[in-house]
């Protein structure tokens, strides 16, 4: 884009911009596209890097329309921010009440939810808030258990990924069993896809923010909590490849439906 182009943007439009690339906030996609009559689903993203990398709700809202489905998306995503930021900031506070949405989705920073310490002391009173916020505006919260750190977190003892895996697994666990809030499990199926498509890269080279083929497989298991069906055979790619694309649907699709491919 051009620097004569961009000068001509009005206010508002360098402004959602600038907050959606740098701040990880913003609208992908609008449920006025839909045609009338047909269901729209609405759908806030709450967390970090981890959703704003890549973009998951845009991803997300590309399978959906491949699936033949509509959906609007919105996003309060910066960078490092935690559970406990999100509960104080105004901006988020008002997203979540600025229209009825039909999801919420609460994602923790990574350390947080593999800490036991700072999760109780953090995460859950933040993800309480977080919620009654949310059911206040009669729209269903969703947790979204993410993955661990490719070699773990050695600093705190958690030395591999497996075990970093099975703490932040576990802290989701227990605030979805506090709160009464489903899980969306990708970090059940970023730890299957790793396991049976070692070659499948789910990481960036920091070995902690998804690379493109992660944020794929955590619409994927988006896709098939919020509709119940299976993603296996959309046709959007993000450019990935027939046989990433294949092992990707097909691991969300165990992980959420229990349908194993041959």
């Amino acid at each position: 884009m051009s620097g004569k182009l961009l000068r001509f943007y009005p206010l508002c439009i360098l402004t959602n911009l600038i907050c959606l690339f740098l701040a990880g906030c913003g609208r992908n996609s609008s449920c006025a596209e839909a045609p009338a009559g047909e269901p729209c689903l609405r759908i806030l993203f709450i967390g970090n890097s981890y959703t704003s990398v890549n973009d998951l709700p845009n991803t997300l809202a590309h399978l959906a329309q491949s699936g033949q489905h509509y959906m609007e998306t919105g996003m309060a995503a910066p960078g490092g921010w935690t559970l406990a930021d999100h509960a104080v900031s105004a901006d988020t506070l008002q997203q979540i009440s600025a229209q009825k949405w039909d999801y919420v989705v609460l994602q923790e920073q990574s350390q947080m939810s593999a800490s036991i310490v700072w999760r109780v002391k953090t995460m859950y009173p933040a993800a309480a808030v977080l919620v009654e916020k949310i059911r206040q505006n009669n729209s269903q919260p969703l947790l979204f258990d993410t993955w661990a750190h490719s070699n773990g977190w050695p600093e705190e003892h958690l030395n591999d990924y497996a075990a970093m895996q099975n703490q932040v697994n576990q802290g989701y666990l227990e605030a979805a069993r506090q709160m009464d809030v489903p899980l969306v499990l990708v970090g059940y199926a970023w730890a299957s896809v790793r396991l049976q498509n070692p070659e499948i890269q789910l990481w960036q080279a920091d070995g902690s923010h998804p690379s493109e083929q992660g944020t794929y497989l955590a619409a994927c298991v988006f896709y098939a909590v919020l509709y119940q069906e299976s993603p296996l055979g959309l046709k959007y790619q993000a450019g990935l490849s027939d046989n990433e694309v294949h092992a990707l649907q097909s691991a969300a699709e165990y992980t959420v439906l229990g349908i194993k491919q041959p």
